[in-house]
């Protein structure tokens, strides 16, 4: 048989294959992207992603920046992300005869651009190109046996419901390489931080081992032990209490080569974490909708959650270079939710974040990490914003949106943004609820800054177009996530 022939077939027994892995495919979401475990499939897959293009019409036309305030990420509006996609293959395990228990391995595969391009236009080469990681990979067994207990190990996005139109995961991001187990109501789980980033400064996770006699660099590693516990009030309240404990282990090296090696080798450290959320579903209005408000403190080492980020191992502000540790370090974080479903026309989703944070070093402004790099050893922010969705139809929907930031940082004037959006919407599953997708948009922003936001280009936008007091961003976007 010539070779193009039987290349020919090959090639069509692959897409063939390919094709009935897509057509037996399960999915589900709900937050974050979980799967619907089902004992008659091996496999099933998830996904979530958006992709568009977005432009400014400044210098005759540009890519567009998002408009909000620097160092907060997507808080204060997230019509203006760029692509991002997540591909998540989920592979069921069938136990044996009698046993209920729900085994499954998970891997999430995610790609993103490191800069302002879209994904058709860059590559992995490209300058501020395309990035690839593996969020999560790990196996689960759930109610084993019908005990109720549930055991996992991996890297895993362990982590409860976000603030979706800021994309904030909020309260208990426990994302990261760890294992777990879990009792009804009750979750106790152990995190394992390290990272090989040298430019990591607060604090870092590495140091000079000189054992040998020859320094070299080695990894130091974070454990962070985490408990939470569900306490079901009535039928329409509940809370979660948390706690937290950090330890940073002690640099192995023997000898002090010179003053670079004690600026790596500082000591142990630990940090505690506190929170309190409270859930409350509104059954006078339809369902789905809900309040939830949470308070969490974290000191020491655990005082993180910065850039839109939650994760309390994010240290935060500069050590005690004289204690060499985070002593007397703090965060407080407070945020509010709520989806208020009020008919089949309308929908108001709110939220309000309050945080505010402060590293060891006995200064309100800036002050030198372990290296004598400086970083801003307070800040506080605030935001508040809502999005109203009006059904016009089963398939037109019309988002707006307004939010309002503010950020201090260190004993510097307070930077803010006011914003509104307007984001007119195709739904092609022709549903009247606020999670529909995929979305087709088109989102047209415009964002006020006060006068030290404008002054110090606090922003990606005026980073790009110099002080402006008005903003503006356009963009033809689409967003999708699916499920069973």
């Amino acid at each position: 048989m010539p070779f193009r022939s039987r290349f020919t077939i090959v090639h069509g027994n692959l897409f063939k294959l390919f094709v009935m892995f897509l057509l037996t495919a399960s999915f589900h979401v709900s937050g974050q992207i979980q799967y619907q475990i089902s004992t008659n499939k091996k496999v099933s897959i998830g996904s979530y992603g958006r992709a568009g293009v977005d432009w400014s019409f400044e210098n005759g036309g540009s890519v567009g920046r998002r408009l909000n305030l620097n160092n907060m990420g997507s808080i204060g509006g997230r019509l203006e992300e760029q692509d991002y996609l997540e591909v998540a293959p989920n592979f069921n395990f069938t136990p044996k005869e009698g046993d209920s228990t729900m085994i499954y391995a998970q891997i999430r595969l995610a790609l993103y651009s490191t800069g302002v391009g879209s994904f058709a236009n860059s590559t992995s080469s490209s300058i501020g190109g395309l990035a690839f990681s593996v969020p999560e990979i790990f196996v689960e067994a759930r109610n084993i046996k019908g005990s109720g207990v549930s055991m996992w190990a991996g890297s895993r996005l362990y982590r409860g419901p976000d603030v979706h139109i800021a994309d904030h995961f909020y309260f208990n991001d426990h994302s990261g390489p760890g294992f777990g187990v879990e009792f009804k109501n009750t979750r106790l789980s152990t995190v394992f931080v390290a990272s090989t980033d040298t430019t990591s400064t607060v604090p870092p996770y590495f140091y000079l081992n000189i054992k040998t006699g020859t320094p070299s660099t080695a990894l130091r590693q974070r454990v962070v032990v985490v408990a939470e516990q569900d306490f079901e009030l009535d039928d329409n309240n509940g809370i979660t209490l948390l706690g937290e404990f950090h330890r940073m282990a002690d640099a192995d090296g023997e000898i002090e080569v010179d003053s670079v090696a004690r600026e790596f080798n500082f000591p142990s450290d630990v940090g505690y974490v506190l929170g309190l959320k409270h859930e409350h579903k509104i059954k006078k209005l339809l369902p789905g909708s809900f309040n939830d408000f949470s308070i969490r403190y974290g000191s020491g080492i655990a005082n993180g959650g910065d850039g839109g980020l939650s994760k309390t191992w994010l240290t935060f502000g500069a050590p005690d270079t004289i204690a060499r540790n985070f002593k007397g370090a703090y965060s407080l974080a407070l945020v509010n939710h709520a989806v208020l479903n009020f008919s089949d026309k309308y929908t108001l989703n709110g939220y309000a974040i309050f945080t505010k944070s402060k590293g060891a070093a006995d200064t309100d402004h800036l002050s030198k990490t372990f290296f004598g790099r400086e970083v801003f050893n307070r800040k506080i922010d605030f935001t508040v914003g809502f999005r109203n969705e009006h059904y016009i139809s089963d398939y037109f929907h019309l988002l707006t949106e307004v939010h309002y930031s503010q950020r201090k940082d260190g004993v510097n004037p307070w930077a803010s943004m006011l914003k509104f959006s307007v984001a007119p919407i195709y739904v092609p599953t022709g549903e009247r609820i606020t999670w529909a997708r995929p979305h087709l948009r088109f989102v047209a922003s415009a964002a006020r800054y006060n006068d030290y936001a404008m002054e110090s280009l606090y922003s990606p936008y005026l980073e790009f177009t110099g002080s402006r007091r008005w903003g503006y961003y356009f963009g033809v976007k689409a967003e999708w996530w699916v499920w069973n």
